[in-house]
């Protein structure tokens, strides 16, 4: 199993590499803001909790995310795969924490976590260019996506300690091209690949 997640702040194109890097790898493409969305869109009771906290550029809680999550997707569907990409989750430190208990308890740890960066005046406009189609609200109005990259810098972007202590967080240039980044997304896929493969022949 090949477990990743893809990290960086809004607007930093983990939406994009995350779905090319599905299909090279074979991988689950977990994606909490889609799924929220999704939940959105169809009108439900918990779709619109979801939707007072998206709407204000804030995170959803964690218990409200877990209960999400579970109603998404079962074991069976990890079995069939060679392994997850998570796609914005986690994104605070008791979910990264309830992450880690959960594909441990399966022997299936997250291998590498692969951090994109980019500066914030670029993060806010791609946002902005993207809202002018993307029909998000939260897209649209600056005040709110300032308001999400703040909540990233206090809430989401500490899991980068978390993670170095466990030796598997790589930080990488977000800047460039799509194809530029991909390029340097598989290369340390395919690095963390050969060095698992190397420890099962031990």
């Amino acid at each position: 199993m090949l477990n990743i997640i893809l990290f960086g702040p809004p607007g930093s194109g983990k939406g994009t590499q995350a779905l090319k890097l599905k299909l090279k790898y074979a991988l689950i493409h977990i994606s909490t803001g889609d799924i929220f969305r999704a939940e959105i869109s169809s009108q439900s009771s918990l779709g619109q909790e979801l939707k007072s906290y998206m709407d204000h550029g804030q995170l959803v809680p964690d218990e409200l995310t877990f209960r999400v999550l579970k109603s998404y997707f079962g074991e069976n569907e990890l079995q069939k795969s060679q392994g997850i990409i998570f796609d914005g989750f986690p994104r605070t430190l008791p979910q990264a924490e309830a992450l880690d208990t959960f594909l441990s308890e399966r022997n299936e740890p997250i291998q590498v976590v692969l951090s994109l960066l980019v500066n914030e005046d670029e993060v806010v406009s791609r946002i902005m260019l993207r809202g002018q189609t993307s029909g998000r609200s939260d897209d649209n109005d600056e005040t709110i996506v300032r308001k999400r990259m703040q909540v990233y810098r206090e809430q989401t972007f500490p899991l980068a300690a978390y993670y170095t202590s466990q030796k598997k967080y790589v930080e990488l240039n977000g800047e460039g091209s799509i194809e530029e980044v991909f390029t340097a997304l598989s290369n340390h896929i395919d690095r963390t690949l050969a060095l698992t493969e190397s420890a099962d022949m031990v």
